[in-house]
């Protein structure tokens, strides 16, 4: 006598769809052919789960099967499973592929199943670290770089030298069997040359039948002016040595800018803070500045602020592709005189005291931050 399908899936006579789906999933998982090889019982149920499946998410099949059971199904009456119109197992990738994916992936599914033909080498990163000068104009570098190069013993064939591999007689060079499992086919990466579609007898002595061994090549880098901090500088076919005759992959430099004592980046402007004394804000003057290029000269104007911005037009950083550099910004910090000696705190307060008696503002924003603070307290300061 067939078992009840709901009884079958562990769900109740009012599951909805989705419980169902969730519920088959989990049985498929566990009773899977592929995951119990020569389980007789777990093809029984993997095969039973999957026919309840069919029933009950199909709308019409499942009224039928909850008013007249296994019987909906016998005699003519259509609509089970052998009747015309019955999906089998046509929507495997849909149900399973969430679930056997690593499988499919890693050993199994066509998916990802090795190629038996040449398969391009890794990608390989270096980071290396600059300076700001570096980085804005450019430099040739030397790095060395450990990977896997091809076998120069075998020219990668991974054969001894005067002989070749053989086609595989399990799969005929494809790498890849058809399993027959039930009411489908898995293609599966062959398991007698894993996928290669050739097998070695005589390997090569030094890669061991690899094709590849590991070794250190000293490259030339150039570094364009202009890179800056996330740049990447691509060495086509300076990766991993590829298999069974693949390309090479290539190799990526990393750019890192280390900071710098004067000068921040931003895109192609720099940026530096210049401290002047109080005369000199004052009175105004010229002084000597520090560029990437060289000492340039500034002026300062007279009654000079803190935090005032002088803008250096192209004494910035020219872009790698770009025609123009982009501008320098020295922003003034006003410095407080210290380690006054008597006199010069005389001197001092004696210059305080004139700016008081002549009447004049002397200090704008410090009136102007004044009649702030008093119209915030209402005027009662």
């Amino acid at each position: 006598m067939k078992k009840d399908y709901y009884e079958i899936l562990g769900v109740a006579k009012t599951a909805s769809a989705d419980e169902i789906k969730k519920a088959y999933r989990r049985l498929a998982m566990k009773h899977h052919p592929d995951r119990n090889p020569g389980d007789k019982s777990a093809e029984t149920n993997f095969k039973d789960a999957k026919e309840a499946y069919e029933v009950l998410t199909d709308a019409q099949k499942r009224a039928a099967y909850d008013q007249f059971g296994h019987q909906a199904f016998a005699g003519g009456m259509g609509g089970g499973p052998g009747a015309q119109g019955f999906s089998g197992f046509g929507d495997f990738g849909d149900i399973f592929g969430d679930i056997f994916g690593e499988a499919f992936r890693g050993g199994g599914g066509r998916r990802g199943r090795r190629s038996a033909g040449p398969e391009r080498g890794t990608d390989l990163g270096y980071n290396i670290t600059l300076t700001l000068e570096e980085a804005v104009f450019g430099k040739e570098i030397t790095i060395k770089v450990p990977k896997l190069v091809t076998c120069g013993e075998c020219g990668g064939s991974g054969a001894k030298k005067g002989t070749s591999a053989n086609t595989c007689s399990t799969c005929g060079g494809s790498g890849a069997v058809h399993i027959q499992q039930g009411f489908f086919t898995l293609q599966q990466t062959c398991p007698k040359c894993h996928g290669q579609g050739k097998i070695i007898t005589d390997p090569c002595s030094v890669c061991h039948g690899q094709g590849r061994v590991r070794d250190e090549k000293t490259l030339s880098v150039k570094i364009p002016p202009g890179v800056d901090t996330g740049d990447r500088i691509r060495l086509s076919g300076e990766g991993e040595a590829g298999t069974h005759g693949g390309p090479a992959g290539d190799l990526y430099v990393q750019i890192q800018v280390k900071p710098h004592a004067l000068f921040k980046r931003q895109d192609n402007d720099l940026h530096c803070e210049v401290p002047i004394s109080f005369v000199i804000a004052a009175l105004g003057a010229e002084i000597e500045i520090p560029t990437l290029d060289g000492k340039v000269k500034l002026k300062i104007p007279a009654e000079t602020q803190s935090g005032e911005v002088f803008r250096l037009r192209h004494k910035g950083v020219k872009a790698e592709h770009g025609h123009y550099a982009g501008d320098l910004y020295c922003t003034v910090a006003v410095e407080t005189p210290v380690n006054l000696s008597a006199e010069q705190k005389k001197l001092l307060k004696k210059f305080g005291d004139a700016l008081e008696k002549d009447g004049k503002n002397h200090s704008p924003r410090s009136a102007t931050w004044f009649d702030a603070v008093k119209k915030f307290f209402g005027g009662k300061v």
